[in-house]
């Protein structure tokens, strides 16, 4: 087995020419910044959302089968240069970035946290600092056809909407998501992982519309950076040319991130 490469949360490696094998880990990442301390439980978490993701969601993927409580092994694919986001609700980035009139919804009134009238696709670039693109630059940069972007968005739209439901029938709301997709030969197929670092969650009893709500994945983490001011930090090091350097985060916060990962998988999978 070949170590390939080391991503934000897991370790791939070859296995064959045409299979991966996927190592998560507890580690952490927000804003683009990859964190020094590490989560409790999160790797086997993210592990086994992805598998009951993969043998849920009524479209291809790259899932074969689960080889241990923290790796799975998959098909290899040809990854798309691309991140599909779909978006359910008017949060997040989105938010600033339809202030500062640089995203369109044609919606008469917009609360924070408001449900939108339709999902929508919201795609970025693949980088170490993700950057909202539409698919005339990618079809600019000979990355990705119009077409192709076209059906990215119809499938990623319509797993959002069956993702949604079941995750409604939890108890929960699905704000956004986060998905990937490669070829295999000339068929899309949905890949990498799925899970709590690719969504925004939040429990439909204490949701209301208008205000910051209280998410089950870890935007906990992004709250906490955002009010002891490390998101302005991080984006004022990287225009000036500087990595932005990782906080050490309390033992009080690791223990919330760490339970409310074990505690969102207990009540969408492990009813």
């Amino acid at each position: 087995m070949k170590f390939l490469t080391s991503g934000k949360v897991k370790d791939v490696y070859e296995i064959t020419n045409d299979k991966l094998l996927f190592r998560f880990t507890d580690r952490i990442s927000a804003f683009d910044v990859q964190f020094d301390d590490l989560i409790p439980h999160k790797g086997k978490i993210l592990c086994k959302f992805s598998k009951f993701w993969f043998e849920h969601i009524d479209y291809p993927n790259h899932f074969i089968t689960i080889k241990s409580n923290r790796e799975i092994i998959v098909k290899k694919l040809k990854m798309l240069p691309v991140e599909c986001i779909v978006r359910g609700y008017f949060y997040g980035s989105i938010v600033e970035r339809y202030k500062n009139n640089l995203i369109k919804i044609k919606q008469s009134e917009l609360p924070l946290a408001s449900k939108l009238n339709k999902p929508i696709f919201d795609p970025t670039t693949k980088a170490m600092h993700d950057l909202p693109i539409n698919k005339n630059d990618l079809a600019e940069q000979n990355s990705i056809p119009v077409t192709m972007f076209n059906n990215l968005s119809r499938i990623s739209i319509k797993i959002y909407e069956q993702m949604s439901k079941i995750i409604d029938s939890s108890g929960f709301i699905l704000a956004d998501l986060k998905l990937e997709f490669g070829l295999l030969e000339d068929k899309i197929i949905l890949a990498d992982s799925i899970g709590p670092d690719e969504c925004r969650l939040w429990s439909k009893k204490s949701y209301k519309e208008g205000f910051i709500q209280d998410s089950f994945d870890k935007q906990i983490l992004r709250d906490w950076l955002i009010l002891h001011n490390y998101k302005q930090k991080f984006e004022s090091a990287r225009q000036k040319m500087i990595t932005p350097i990782a906080p050490k985060l309390p033992i009080d916060l690791i223990s919330k991130i760490s339970n409310r990962y074990i505690y969102i998988y207990n009540k969408i999978v492990n009813k």
